[in-house]
């Protein structure tokens, strides 16, 4: 008799072109009970209701428990920061060592009090101790804090260094360092601090580094401090998320902008949470004073010479539904993690195109949809052309509505004004000119005579003074 071998092959049927997009597809469908998750991480995500990890959170996980360093490459709003922490707290160990074993590092205050409170929300049920340190606060209680025991430390680059010298804080047991947003870190001019931090630290360590771009400088940065990082990829640097509809109007200036955007915001009844970014802390303000008046106790405005108290009472009364619209600047669009935003608009164009892509991230966050709504310039199309361009993708146009009022008042900015150039013009030398042509007159007449001391002594006394008849 003879035996034989039955081989029965199973064909999974994939949605999608790419070698990847099988593979994906199957880490759509991982839970988090098929990761290597210990009980108190497990009940704390029973707690937040999440079951099923995203594609970043799966692909880093088994990476950084290997110990090997890492750099996460994702989008905004496709979970990084429970990415890196879920790995990091499940090779968290109990000690009695008061110094801190991870640090994260964050660009913003914001984002510095949002990862706080993700690290207690999955510490639920550990007996770690995280806290958050950030500038344009009183730093004495926070180096009261850092002088006690502490498993975490999340902190801005600047005061994270200001602590540490001054003592407070040693970073010698610090075993696993995260860096997140570093390209924004370095965009903010922390890239002496941060220098100054890696240098701090020990040399046995795990690096993480996550962000949604990849500049030259961050390649530089890990060339010198990081150990053969693994590249991990849940989205190309600049691809949009799939579930954002993006579309763009084209206007001729500020004040039209402000029309358009009460027009939408009367018209459009979905439009129940709104961010609006802009550029400058001047133009932010200038564009709160044009809304309140026909929105008070609707909207809000928060940038960084904002006090930090009213920053966190302005997001927590958007959160609330208190406020429906928030008018921010680039600064935050990294630090404002805020569920259900139903829309995003860019009342002007940042300069760079991976701002873009942070600002539109603030929307469509966790799978949802998300709506983009772009103003743009003459001026600002060629900002747009680069966004686009960085996307692969272009961005509808949408009509003017037919009501919508076009200003022909300008801003001091959009005032095209004739500068008259202060030009010195240099008198010509005059053939043949020579010296003055007139007699000086007697007193300015300057005639060196030597005069000796009784002369001198006849003008001041009337005659001469003599010191008398030497003694014998």
């Amino acid at each position: 008799m003879i035996e034989r071998s039955i081989y029965i092959f199973f064909i999974i049927p994939c949605s999608g072109a790419g070698k990847g997009s099988c593979r994906n597809s199957l880490l759509l469908h991982m839970t988090f009970e098929e990761l290597n998750l210990n009980k108190p991480l497990m009940a704390a995500l029973k707690d937040l209701n999440f079951t099923t990890p995203t594609t970043i959170q799966q692909k880093a996980f088994s990476v950084i428990m290997s110990g090997r360093d890492v750099c996460g490459i994702a989008q905004t709003g496709t979970g990084k920061t429970f990415a890196y922490l879920l790995p990091c707290l499940r090779q968290w160990t109990f000690t009695k060592d008061r110094n801190p074993q991870i640090l994260i590092l964050v660009p913003t205050r914001e984002l510095v009090t949002q990862v706080v409170e993700a690290v207690q929300q999955l510490g639920t049920y550990m007996s770690l101790a995280v806290a958050g340190f950030y500038g344009g606060v009183n730093m004495n209680p926070q180096m009261e804090v850092a002088s006690g025991k502490l498993d975490v430390v999340v902190a801005t680059p600047g005061r994270l260094v200001d602590i540490v010298m001054s003592g407070a804080l040693k970073l010698k047991a610090v075993k696993k360092l995260v860096i997140d947003e570093m390209d924004e870190m370095l965009n903010l001019g922390f890239r002496t601090q941060l220098r100054n931090i890696l240098d701090l630290l020990p040399q046995k360590r795990q690096n993480l580094m996550f962000s949604a771009t990849i500049t030259p400088d961050v390649e530089a940065l890990m060339s010198t401090y990081f150990n053969d990082p693994a590249i991990i990829e849940a989205a190309p640097t600049g691809t949009p998320l799939t579930n954002i509809r993006q579309s763009v109007y084209k206007v001729p200036n500020f004040y039209t902008k402000v029309n358009l955007l009460e027009l939408l915001i009367n018209r459009e009844a979905e439009m129940t949470k709104v961010l609006i970014f802009v550029s400058t802390k001047q133009l932010a303000d200038q564009l709160f004073e044009q809304l309140e008046k026909d929105m008070p106790g609707k909207i809000g405005v928060i940038h960084s010479n904002k006090e930090q108290n009213r920053r966190f009472d302005t997001v927590r009364k958007f959160q609330e539904g208190v406020y429906h619209f928030i008018i921010a600047t680039d600064i935050l669009a990294r630090g404002l993690d805020i569920a259900e935003v139903t829309h995003v608009i860019n009342f002007d164009m940042p300069e760079t195109p991976e701002a873009y892509i942070h600002r539109i991230g603030r929307t469509g966050r966790q799978d949802r949809p998300g709506i983009a709504i772009s103003f743009i310039t003459e001026k600002e199309q060629a900002f747009f052309d680069k966004t686009e361009s960085l996307m692969n993708y272009i961005v509808p146009v949408t009509p003017l509505p037919h009501d919508l009022v076009i200003s022909d008042k300008l801003t001091e900015e959009e005032d095209p004004k004739f500068v008259v150039p202060n030009i010195v013009l240099k008198t010509p030398k005059r053939e043949g000119a020579g010296a003055a042509f007139h007699e000086k007159s007697a007193r300015n007449r300057k005639v060196n005579v030597k005069i000796s001391h009784a002369d001198k002594m006849r003008l001041k006394y009337g005659k001469p003074k003599t010191r008398g008849a030497k003694r014998k």
